[in-house]
């Protein structure tokens, strides 16, 4: 009889932990990508789901706007003047399923690509340009970044310079041209 109720008060309590192991629930803004036994079984929310524990794993994906700094980058302009530059890149994820299973960490990535592309981009450009059509720049970076991370379901939507720092000579040579005009 004892060992009758232990045995039921341990089944009803082995059976709430399962339980609460199983129940999801996600925000308006995140999905859920699920594998069953390691296989890419669905996509799911927002709101509550079941999952079957040890069976199903699930990766929460934020689909909000990520806003990511892009570190000052040194680089050496078209016309051969070094420049220290740093950005801003906004981007989101649109595809829940392929930033899981493409990349295996999309925000390092798009950081990455963000560096690389800000040098290359940059240094084909001449002072004057970085300086007076920060627009076309802009827009220019946006839309290679945007190409390069659309494989892994992400969505870049503004590229930015935020700053851009010039060697002390050059700022000199700036203030001695304004002083004279």
């Amino acid at each position: 009889m004892i060992w009758g109720i232990i045995l039921g008060v341990a089944a009803v309590i082995l059976l709430m932990i399962l339980l609460s192991s199983s129940i999801r629930v996600l925000r308006e803004y995140e999905r859920g990508v699920i594998f069953r036994f390691g296989r890419l079984s669905a996509t799911r929310g927002p709101g509550i789901f079941l999952i079957i524990p040890f069976v199903d794993k699930m990766i929460k994906v934020d689909l909000r706007t990520v806003t990511l700094d892009v570190p000052p980058q040194d680089i050496i302009t078209k016309d051969n003047v070094p420049v220290k530059v740093n950005a801003v890149a906004y981007f989101k994820v649109t595809d829940p399923e392929k930033s899981v299973i493409s990349i295996e960490n999309y925000r390092v990535a798009t950081s990455q690509i963000s560096q690389t592309t800000l040098r290359s981009v940059l240094g084909q450009a001449e002072l004057d340009d970085l300086l007076s059509a920060r627009d076309k720049l802009n827009k220019e970076l946006q839309i290679i970044i945007d190409e390069q991370t659309e494989p892994w379901g992400i969505k870049v939507s503004i590229v930015e310079i935020k700053d851009v720092e010039l060697p002390q000579t050059i700022q000199r040579a700036f203030a001695r041209q304004a002083e004279a005009e």
